[in-house]
């Protein structure tokens, strides 16, 4: 395993992960749970990746645990669906896969095929290893935002942007500060969930320099993801200035449940994010185990409106 000095610590964690679903099984005490042994027998193309420090916030001897049943093989990810597509249809939005330009007054930069870890319904999974390398596509992202002057936010995905370090998230910014018109700035990112350490005092003083407002997007699907490292660290982002909200996704046996959507609403304001949207699943046929339907949705919406306040209500999105 490759070290880094202290100041890396989230490249340190990064790499100490669990590749192995047999392993993850063994650490929680569920490796003589027959179900579970034999659903991850599965031959799948996703690799099987989890950093050990999100495994320690997962219960021991449950094998219903929120955060274990996002990462875990299932057998009925090999199923075929003949009516659904391999990867999903904002591709026809990419301009040479790594710029999405779907609404006028913003584009989707897509800056790496990387995550910190493999959640199962992920529906780029399949698509990931068509994002072309950023660095050669970066004067042509350059020029086409140059050019659309209507543009005024830019959103940086993957992948996982803070995958990169913090010396070329800053040169990435300095580069984007030059485009007049740009005025703000988006991170999509699950990482500073995963591996709290990956917020840096040098990366939170690289945003509070910029002259763009900065809102980070974080990807958070269940309240016990949420534990006393990741509030330190959103503290530490809105000491910088940086305006944070939150998207989950909502998933079959996992959190499809009024009462859990609003525990997590109300972890989430404590830990000063607001909830910001909730998405049906985005489906291909190795995620559709998870879905839950836009009839179960609404419901579940109608009944989380009863429970918490209305800024605590995320918006419901789904792809028409």
């Amino acid at each position: 395993m490759r070290y880094f000095n202290s100041k890396e610590i989230w490249l340190n964690q990064l790499v100490d992960t669990i590749n192995s679903p047999y392993e993850l099984l063994s650490l929680l005490k569920l490796d003589s749970n027959v179900k579970l042994v034999n659903s991850i027998k599965t031959k799948v193309s996703f690799s099987f990746r989890v950093p050990k420090i999100f495994v320690e916030r997962m219960k021991l001897n449950d094998p219903n645990d929120p955060l274990l049943m996002q990462v875990l093989i299932n057998s009925k990810e090999s199923r075929i669906f003949n009516k659904l597509a391999k990867n999903i249809s904002f591709e026809k939005h990419a301009i040479k896969f790594n710029l999405i330009h779907k609404y006028n007054n913003r584009v989707l930069i897509l800056l790496n095929n990387s995550c910190a870890i493999h959640c199962r319904y992920c529906f780029r999974r399949d698509y990931l290893n068509n994002i072309s390398n950023i660095k050669n596509n970066m004067n042509h992202i350059i020029n086409y935002i140059l050019s659309n002057k209507e543009i005024n936010e830019v959103i940086l995905s993957g992948g996982d942007p803070l995958i990169m370090q913090d010396k070329n998230i800053k040169t990435l910014i300095l580069m984007l500060e030059k485009i007049n018109h740009i005025l703000i700035l988006r991170i999509h990112t699950r990482l500073p969930i995963i591996i709290p350490s990956r917020i840096t005092d040098n990366l939170c003083n690289i945003l509070i320099n910029s002259r763009f407002r900065i809102i980070l997007v974080t990807h958070i699907n269940h309240a016990n993801e949420i534990n006393s490292n990741v509030i330190n660290s959103m503290n530490k982002l809105r000491q910088a200035n940086v305006i944070l909200l939150n998207q989950s996704v909502l998933l079959r046996n996992i959190n499809n449940n009024a009462n859990v959507l609003a525990n997590l609403s109300i972890k989430l304001i404590q830990s000063g994010i607001i909830p910001y949207y909730i998405h049906l699943l985005d489906k291909i046929n190795s995620n559709i185990h998870f879905l839950v339907t836009k009839v179960q949705a609404n419901r579940i919406m109608k009944d989380l409106s009863n429970k918490v306040s209305g800024y605590l209500l995320p918006k419901l999105m789904y792809n028409k």
